[in-house]
Order: C-alpha cells, then sequence, then structure tokens
C-alpha cells in the first residue's frame, strides 16, 4: 500500500491578519450609491440642470484618470469608481448655472493634478473634489456664486437667480432671511427639504442624512468627525452669530444651511484625507467646525466649510504623527 506524503505549504505573513469581503471598489461604488437620494433631490429642484452638471463632471473626472494613467503607463483603474466618486461629489459642491467648461476644467484639476500627480489613490493630500471646486470659485467667481432659484419642476425653463440663505444672512442680516421665507418655522422647513438657492448638494437635509445614515449602517465612516464638525459648528454660530451680543445667534439655520452636511459626512470622512484615529478625527472636526464658523462669521465669504476641510487636510499628518497608537510588545529604549 503506497503512502504519500503531501508536502504543505507555510505562508507567513506580516500582522495585522484581517479577513474582510470589503474592497475599496465595493466602498467607492457604495458610497455613489448613498449619494442618490441627494442627487434625485436635486434634480427634482434644478431640473435638466442638475444631471447636465453632474453628468459633465463624472465624464471629466472619468476622462482625466484614463489619460493620465494612459500617459504614465499605470493600469487603468476606472473600475474602482473612485473616480466616478469625486466626478459625482466635484458635481454636488457645483452650482446648477454653471457653463459646461467649468465642470470639465475642475474635474481635471482635481483627478489629475489633486489625485493622479501625487501618486494616485491613497497618496492625495487634499481632497480631490474640494480643490477642484476651490479653483473654479477662484478662477470664474461670478459663476460660481450665481444661484438658480430651485423650482421643483423637471421642465422649468424660466430659472431666476437669487441669493443663498447664507449670503442672506451675511449681506443683510436674519430680519431679511425671515423676510423671504416667511417666519422662523417656514425657513428651517425650506433648509430641511432643500428648497433654497446653492450647489446641488446643498439641497434637502433630510436626503444627505438618508446617505449618510446609510454609510453608518455599513460601518464605512464613524460619527466622530460629523458630530464635533456640526456640534463646534452650532456652539460657536449661538455664542458669536447674533447682533445682539452673545448667544443670541441662530445654530439651526447654520446647522441646515450651506454644505455643512454634505460636508461633515462626505467630504471631512474621506479616508485619505482625514486622521485615521478616534480622538485626531475629534480634533479634526472640531477644527472644520471652528474654521467654518469663523469663516461664515467675520470672513468675505458666506460660506467656510470647504476651505476648513482643506486647510484641516494639511494638519492630517500631524494629527496622526502625535496621537498614534501605541505599539504594544516593543521594546523601549533604555534611557541615558
Amino acid at each position: 500500500m503506497a503512502v504519500t506524503n503531501r508536502q504543505q505549504e507555510l505562508v507567513v505573513t506580516v500582522s495585522p491578519h484581517v479577513r474582510s469581503e470589503e474592497s475599496t471598489a465595493k466602498i467607492m461604488w457604495t458610497v455613489t450609491l448613498s449619494l442618490l437620494p441627494a442627487f434625485v433631490m436635486a434634480v427634482y429642484y434644478f431640473g435638466p440642470r442638475a444631471v447636465y452638471v453632474t453628468a459633465l463632471t463624472v465624464i471629466g473626472s472619468l476622462f482625466s484618470e484614463w489619460l493620465i494613467e494612459r500617459m504614465a503607463g499605470k493600469e487603468i483603474t476606472l473600475s474602482d469608481g473612485s473616480a466616478f466618486l469625486t466626478g459625482v461629489l466635484l458635481g454636488m459642491n457645483l452650482p446648477s448655472s454653471v457653463p459646461f467648461y467649468i465642470p470639465l476644467v475642475s474635474s481635471f484639476v482635481a483627478v489629475a493634478i489633486t489625485k493622479q500627480l501625487f501618486g494616485g489613490l491613497g497618496y492625495n493630500i487634499f481632497n480631490p473634489a474640494l480643490i477642484g471646486r476651490a479653483f473654479a470659485l477662484i478662477t470664474w467667481p461670478r459663476a460660481m456664486t450665481t444661484w438658480f432659484t430651485p423650482t421643483a419642476a423637471f421642465v422649468a425653463m424660466d430659472a431666476k437667480t437669487t441669493a443663498t440663505p447664507l449670503g442672506i444672512l451675511k449681506e443683510e442680516g436674519m430680519h431679511k432671511l425671515l423676510e423671504v421665507f416667511g417666519d422662523k418655522m417656514h425657513l428651517y422647513q425650506s433648509l430641511l427639504m432643500g428648497h433654497r438657492a446653492g450647489s446641488l448638494g446643498e439641497t434637502s437635509v433630510i436626503a444627505i442624512l438618508i446617505g449618510a445614515a446609510f454609510l453608518l449602517y455599513k460601518r464605512y465612516i464613524s460619527l466622530h468627525i460629523p458630530l464635533s464638525f456640526i456640534g463646534t459648528v452650532a456652539v460657536l454660530t449661538w455664542a458669536f452669530g447674533g447682533k445682539q451680543g452673545l448667544f443670541t445667534g441662530d445654530p439651526i439655520v447654520h446647522i441646515l444651511s450651506g454644505g455643512l452636511m454634505l460636508g461633515a459626512f462626505y467630504m471631512a470622512t474621506d479616508y485619505v484625507t482625514c486622521p485615521t484615529v478616534k480622538k485626531g478625527q475629534i480634533i479634526f472636526g472640531i477644527g472644520c467646525g471652528a474654521l467654518t464658523a469663523l469663516i461664515r462669521l467675520k470672513a468675505g465669504y458666506p460660506e467656510g466649510v470647504m476651505f476648513a476641510i482643506l486647510l484641516m487636510n494639511c494638519f492630517t499628518p500631524l494629527i496622526d504623527r502625535n496621537l498614534k497608537s501605541k505599539v504594544f510588545g516593543a521594546r523601549k529604549e533604555a534611557s541615558k
């Protein structure tokens, strides 16, 4: 009776020995899917222009990634969904009124320069979609600050320009904001549902929260950054945002207005550009909130979410370096 010895191969790998069905592509496409409610509401309020702008940013992002990777002789990574997600997020950060060249150029800046020239996915220092928006705002300030009134009619052709709630609050005060929306309850309702001027992603807060809840359920994001970000904005605008003295501001208006919700749940939580440790994420969120409140209340721009996140992206390596996890089992160096 013949006995055969089977040679077994011993595979040794470094820790951590983590097994997961999640992949970069799955996460990217899932995050894109979670933006669907906000995109649907953008289409509902701004009509075909929302589809047009977002389609241009997605096409520009995909082409930019393909072009740079082809020129560099690298593997084409369009299937991982990161360029597609960048295009969607960039589109959500643009007004519905922008001309066609702004989405195309800003998507090239976002993907080709901010992402690929730094080495590709995982190596970029700044959030690509926000850099694309920042470039567009600095280069074409008039076009980027022209807002269409939401019509809630898909075939509406008579779009009118108006100011955003934060713009009205900044220039004319709360009394003018209440004059436009009626009373505080109607103001809060309009901000919550999305019936106000702004970027495509500044429409329905409820729709954004639905997508964010899905990401929290999937554990793709945590509440450390969003809660510290939004909470800091609320406290500071309540304390310093009123004209009648300390603690006379309206934090609810600031929480529901502008790109705070989109920024807190989708932009500030970017895996690559935010801290990895929990304490660092809280510090990051507080910093974003403080800078947002400072810009909104004291600077020339009525909105500060974009600049706040980009500035805090600079501090991410420093935060991670100083709050890195302890290494267990390492030998301590003897003190001299």
